[in-house]
């Protein structure tokens, strides 16, 4: 694929349950219980177990990943969040290319996860971008 700026990033989709959540809080050795126990979270006065916020930065990864394509390598991946995703919202990651090196072949896609449900579907979770070699 010939990329230059301007290009868009295609959506890469997730919808992560309170089941994922529990399993990635232990696999990347984050118990906190904000992001698995209903009740607690909403003792600390969230509307229930939010995203955390290394599985925002996986998806931004994995949206760069694709967009490089087979044989392709993510070289950095930075974000910031801007507001708290929930158990069973759909997560949607989308972007665009920012900047092409025509010396390096690095690519520069901003990127940015949207969710929530219903009325509320168009949240901005977080902003980042991701430096790609295309494959």
């Amino acid at each position: 694929m010939r990329v230059r700026t301007g290009t868009p990033v295609p959506p890469v989709e997730f919808t992560p349950d309170a089941v994922t959540l529990l399993r990635f809080g232990a696999v990347t050795r984050n118990a906190h219980r904000i992001h698995y126990d209903t009740e607690f979270a909403s003792s600390e006065g969230l509307a229930g177990p939010v995203v955390m916020a290394q599985l925002h930065g996986c998806l931004l990864h994995r949206a760069a990943m694709m967009f490089a394509g087979p044989g392709g390598r993510v070289l950095e991946v930075g974000w910031q969040n801007r507001a708290p995703a929930l158990a069973g919202e759909r997560l949607v990651v989308s972007g665009t290319v920012s900047g092409v090196d025509p010396v390096t072949g690095r690519v520069t896609l901003d990127l940015v996860e949207r969710g929530g449900q219903g009325d509320q579907g168009d949240v901005e979770c977080c902003r980042g971008s991701a430096v790609v070699l295309m494959g």
